[in-house]
């Protein structure tokens, strides 16, 4: 224990020293400075003139008080705060952001007006176009219901007119003796020529056969109907000679002869009464 007391006696001493020394070299009485002000080029007062004692002269301005020497101090070093830093980098980024959105929805919206007005100029002239189709559709219909319109009233005038034509050939054909295909409205066909019976005797007479005798002198009348071109198209007993022999005789004649010569005028008339005698 005595040991002990001792050591920590002495250590406790040597602390009390090394306290002492450095709190004396620590607590050194600070330097004083001082300045005058000295003018830069050395002034020398003019000598008094000798006058009449007049008011003293002003004392001379005071001399301007000697400047108190700045002591230059070292600028603080530049603090650099890293948080600032990054909110401003973050709030340029931001509105780097913002102007480019705005950007985006500018052009968004210009090429959007664009294309409506695309839009709206394609659906006016589709309506234009349309407009215009259906007018001509309008027109050509139109037209087209003025021709049947037209082509309608014209049939019926031909109707009309031939309805006509049929009621007057009708009435006149009362009585007629023209072919079935005539298309005359008298009651017989102009008369042939007065050479047409001997043309026709001619050309009749010599296919006339009998192999009997026929007595007394018996006519027969023979309606024979003949085309534009000669070609008998049938005939017909109109009046019996009496005597069959020569009634067959006659018709027999007529169906070998097959065609009728043609008249001066190169016609044939289409009917014709023929009277046959021996």
């Amino acid at each position: 224990m005595g040991r002990g007391a001792l050591l920590a006696l002495a250590v406790h001493g040597l602390l009390v020293v090394a306290l002492a020394v450095g709190v004396n070299w620590r607590s050194q009485t600070p330097q004083t400075f001082s300045a005058e002000l000295w003018a830069a080029t050395p002034q020398v007062a003019a000598p008094r003139a000798v006058e009449a004692p007049t008011a003293p002269p002003p004392p001379p301005p005071p001399a301007p008080p000697a400047p108190t020497p700045r002591v230059a101090t070292p600028a603080p070093p530049p603090a650099v705060d890293a948080q600032i830093a990054i909110e401003k980098a973050r709030q340029e980024k931001e509105k780097a952001e913002r102007q480019r959105a705005e950007r985006d929805k500018a052009e968004r919206e210009a090429k959007a007006e664009k294309d409506k007005a695309e839009r709206d100029k394609a659906e006016r002239e589709r309506q234009a176009v349309a407009k215009a189709k259906a007018e001509a559709q309008a027109e050509a219909k139109a037209k087209r219901e003025q021709q049947e319109k037209r082509e309608q009233q014209a049939e019926e005038q031909r109707l009309a007119k031939q309805r006509e034509d049929n009621l007057k050939r009708m009435m006149g054909q009362a009585g007629a003796t023209g072919a079935p295909g005539s298309t005359g409205t008298a009651l017989k066909d102009a008369a042939p020529s007065a050479s047409y019976a001997g043309k026709l005797i001619a050309r009749i007479k010599p296919n006339i056969l009998l192999t009997e005798t026929v007595s007394g002198n018996p006519a027969a009348d023979v309606e024979v109907r003949a085309s534009a071109t000669g070609s008998i198209l049938s005939r017909r007993l109109v009046k019996s000679s009496g005597s069959k022999e020569w009634d067959d005789a006659v018709l027999r004649a007529i169906d070998r002869t097959g065609e009728l010569p043609r008249d001066v005028d190169g016609r044939v008339p289409p009917v014709l009464v023929i009277t046959f005698t021996p």
